[in-house]
C-alpha cells in the first residue's frame, strides 16, 4: 500500500516540479515557485517517510529532500536570466531588505569563522537561513495579476481543508498518520532519532495525559498548529473583504483551521490564535470583538476556577506557573541559552542551538525559543537583527494593507502581518523557522508587501536586492 501512495505522491510532485521549472525557464515565470512551495512544504515529511518506507532508498529520500531548495534556487536563477539589464537598475533597498541582508550576512560570516560546529553542519544550517532569504527575494520581485494571487489563496485554502480531513481520518481510526507512513523509521534512519513516547513516534505527539496530539500530514503537531494560523488569517480576510453571498467557503476554511488547533493541542498556538484575533480586531477597529474576547477570557477563567475538573484545573495552573514537565523544559532551555549568551555575547557559531537536523545533540545549547536560538549562535547582535526584521516586516505589511488600492495585494499584506504577529508567542517556545510551510510562505508575502510599499511610495518600478 505504501508504494502505491509513494508512486502517486512522488510522481505528482516530480511532474509538478517539471511544470514549475518549465514556467521559470521557458516562460520567465520565476514567481511560480511559490505554487510549488504551497503544495510541497506541508506534505514534505510525509513524502520523505513514504519514500523510505516504500523503496528503502536513501538516495531517493535525498532527492526529495533537496527538491524544495532546488526549485527556490532555480527561481532565483530564472529571475537573473531574464533580467538582463539587472545591473543597470539602481539599488533601492528598503529597511526590511537591509535587515534581511545584515542578518544573512552575519550568518555567512559565522559560517567561515573557526567557531561552532563542524563546517558541514554549519553549511547545512546556513542553508536554512539563506533559503528563506531567497524566498523573500522572490516575493520582492513577484509581479502577480489578481488571478495569480487568487491561486495562492486557493492553495492555502486547499491545504487547510485537506489537513482537517486528514485529522478527521486520524481521529476516526485513533491512529497518527505518521504511524502509517514510516515516520519513526525515517527519523531513526535519516535523522538518527530513536522512537519515543507511548505512540512510538516522538514525545511531541502526545499530551501529559498521554492523549494523542495529531499532526495531519505535517512533521509534528506544533507545525500543524502554526500553519493553520495562516489558513485562518487567509479565510478571515477573504470573509471580511468579499461579497456576503460567498461566505460559506471562507467560513469552512476558518472552521478547519480552528479544528486543527484543537487536534494539535498546542497551548502556545491557542494563545497565539487569540493574540492574532486581538491584533485583527485592532486593525479593523472591531471594538465589539475586543470586548467579546475579554468577556470570553473572563468566563473561561471563571470556569477553570469554579467548575473545571481537578485535572483541567491543575493542568492550566501548572502551565501558567511553569510547573509541568513541558513548561519546565522550556524554562530550562531558556536559562541554558541565556547563560550561553551572557558568557558569549558575540555567539558561539552556527549549528549550536535549535532543533534543525544539522545541530548535533551533544553540541546543542538551548533550542525551544527562536529568539534565543539565534542569540546563542549569532550573539546579541544576531538576535536583535532578527527581532527588528520581524517588527518592521509586520509594520510595513500593515502599512501596505492600509494604503494599497489593490484588494488582492492588501489580502497578502494582511496575512503576512497577522501571521507574523500571531507567531510571536510560538517563537518563544519553539524553533518556528524550521516550519518551512508557514515560515517560507509568510516571508514570500512579506517580500511581496515590501515591493508594493516601495511602488506606492516611489511610483517607480521596484527591483529588489
Amino acid at each position: 500500500m505504501s508504494i502505491i501512495f509513494f508512486l502517486i505522491l512522488g510522481g505528482s510532485f516530480v511532474i509538478l516540479t517539471l511544470i514549475v521549472l518549465q514556467q521559470i525557464f521557458l516562460k520567465a515565470k520565476w514567481e511560480y515557485s511559490i505554487y510549488f512551495l504551497l503544495l510541497y512544504l506541508p506534505i514534505y515529511i510525509t513524502i520523505l517517510s513514504l519514500t523510505l518506507q516504500a523503496t528503502n532508498s536513501i538516495l531517493l529520500v535525498k532527492f526529495f529532500q533537496i527538491l524544495k531548495e532546488l526549485v527556490v534556487v532555480c527561481s532565483v536563477l530564472g529571475f537573473l536570466v531574464y533580467q538582463k539589464n539587472v545591473l543597470e537598475f539602481p539599488f533601492r533597498l528598503h529597511l526590511v531588505d537591509k535587515l534581511f541582508l545584515a542578518f544573512v550576512g552575519l550568518a555567512m560570516l559565522y559560517l567561515f569563522l573557526p567557531i561552532g560546529a563542524p563546517f558541514l553542519n554549519k553549511a547545512l544550517y546556513m542553508k536554512s537561513i539563506l533559503i528563506p532569504g531567497f524566498v523573500y527575494f522572490i516575493g520582492r520581485n513577484t509581479n502577480f495579476s489578481d488571478l495569480e494571487v487568487n491561486r495562492v489563496f486557493q492553495l492555502i485554502f486547499f491545504v487547510t481543508i485537506a489537513a482537517f480531513v486528514v485529522n478527521i481520518f486520524e481521529k476516526s481510526i485513533d491512529t497518527h498518520l505518521q504511524s502509517l507512513t514510516g515516520y519513526a523509521n525515517y527519523n531513526a534512519v535519516i535523522s538518527d532519532i530513536e522512537p519515543a513516547g507511548h505512540f512510538g513516534l516522538t514525545w511531541t505527539f502526545e499530551t501529559q495525559a498521554v492523549t494523542k496530539r495529531l499532526a495531519s500530514f505535517y512533521a509534528d503537531p506544533l507545525e500543524l498548529a502554526s500553519s493553520v494560523l495562516m489558513g485562518f488569517s487567509a479565510g478571515l480576510i477573504w470573509f471580511l473583504t468579499s461579497k456576503r453571498e460567498k461566505w460559506f467557503l471562507y467560513t469552512v476554511v476558518m472552521f478547519c483551521a480552528m479544528m486543527g488547533l484543537f487536534f494539535s493541542a498546542s497551548r502556545a498556538a491557542f494563545a497565539a490564535f487569540f493574540l492574532m484575533v486581538f491584533f485583527i480586531a485592532l486593525i479593523f477597529k472591531l471594538n465589539k470583538l475586543i470586548v467579546s474576547g475579554v468577556l470570553l477570557a473572563v468566563c473561561f477563567s471563571a470556569y477553570i476556577l469554579f467548575f473545571a475538573t481537578d485535572d483541567l484545573y491543575y493542568y492550566v495552573l501548572d502551565t501558567l506557573t511553569f510547573e509541568n514537565t513541558s513548561s519546565m523544559g522550556h524554562v530550562i532551555e531558556w536559562l541554558l541559552a541565556l547563560d550561553s549568551m551572557v558568557a558569549n555575547p558575540l555567539g558561539i557559531g552556527l549549528a549550536m542551538s535549535g532543533n534543525f537536523g544539522s545541530v548535533e545533540d551533544e553540541l546543542r545549547i538551548g533550542g525551544e525559543n527562536q529568539f534565543l536560538i539565534f542569540g546563542v549562535q549569532l550573539g546579541w547582535i544576531g538576535m536583535l537583527l532578527y527581532i527588528l526584521l520581524l517588527a518592521y516586516s509586520i509594520r510595513y505589511s500593515l502599512k501596505v494593507f492600509n494604503q494599497t488600492p489593490n484588494t488582492m495585494t492588501a489580502r497578502i499584506a494582511f496575512v503576512a502581518a497577522t501571521v507574523k504577529f500571531g507567531l510571536l508567542l510560538p517563537l518563544f517556545t519553539a524553533n518556528v523557522e524550521i516550519y518551512t510551510y508557514v515560515s517560507w510562505v509568510t516571508w514570500w508575502m512579506v517580500g511581496y508587501s515590501i515591493r508594493e510599499y516601495q511602488a506606492l511610495n516611489t511610483h517607480q518600478p521596484t527591483l529588489a536586492i
